[in-house]
């Protein structure tokens, strides 16, 4: 069941433990970079709740981008695991919008993907600065390897 403003008390929360459901990232131009990852991604821009434009990743988690003008964006960093067969297209649309992509989140080695864990995986700047990474495998953690 969804949250209920006029209903609170009905609200269940998630079976299984903590779950991320949104973030906030920040942007100059909210609509650009929100159109920008949505289009790289193959994504859809949903509507606009309250400041912020949502972007549904599909797992149940949006990332919401809040216009922020009165100062400098820092540079955060996003990582989205993307399917294999997906992974060429994701490559495709950063080429066709000239946006360059890097095997390394140092942005040392430009037009090269790397083959980390047994997938595939770049990294990518969106308009704003943040450092995005599209991969096919997540990384083994010393905890769950």
């Amino acid at each position: 069941m969804a949250y209920d403003q006029q209903h609170p008390h009905e609200f269940e929360p998630p079976v299984g433990g903590v779950q991320l459901n949104h973030t906030a990232v920040y942007a100059s131009d909210r609509h650009l970079s929100a159109e920008f990852l949505a289009a790289i991604l193959g994504l859809e821009v949903g509507a606009p709740f309250g400041p912020f434009l949502p972007v549904d990743l599909g797992n149940g988690v949006t990332l919401d981008y809040y216009e922020k003008r009165d100062e400098p964006i820092q540079s955060q960093h996003y990582a989205f695991l993307v399917p294999d067969e997906r992974f060429d297209a994701v490559i495709s649309r950063l080429e066709v919008v000239g946006v360059t992509y890097y095997a390394d989140p140092g942005h040392t080695e430009p037009g090269r993907i790397n083959r980390l864990f047994g997938g595939r995986g770049a990294y990518f700047g969106d308009p704003d600065g943040h450092n995005m990474e599209v991969m096919t495998r997540p990384y083994a953690r010393p905890w769950n390897s």
